[in-house]
């Protein structure tokens, strides 16, 4: 009888297994994802620090506008 039991433990362990490399997998999709949006972020917070006083200046009206 104790053998009956073994088996699905076994099947358990490995399903357990299974869904621990999954939620591995999916935690290093989601910090990749993650790292490629900060990395486009600080793109943006860069262009914007250069070119700020320019792109405020674009929307400064001028005489009668």
């Amino acid at each position: 009888m104790p053998q009956q039991f073994e088996q699905p433990q076994a099947q358990s362990n490995e399903a357990h297994d299974e869904e621990a490399q999954a939620a591995v997998q999916s935690q290093d999709q989601t910090q990749d994802q993650s790292d490629a949006l900060d990395d486009i972020l600080d793109d943006i917070e860069s262009t914007l620090e250069t070119n700020a006083e320019e792109y405020v200046n674009s929307f400064v009206q001028k005489g009668g506008e």
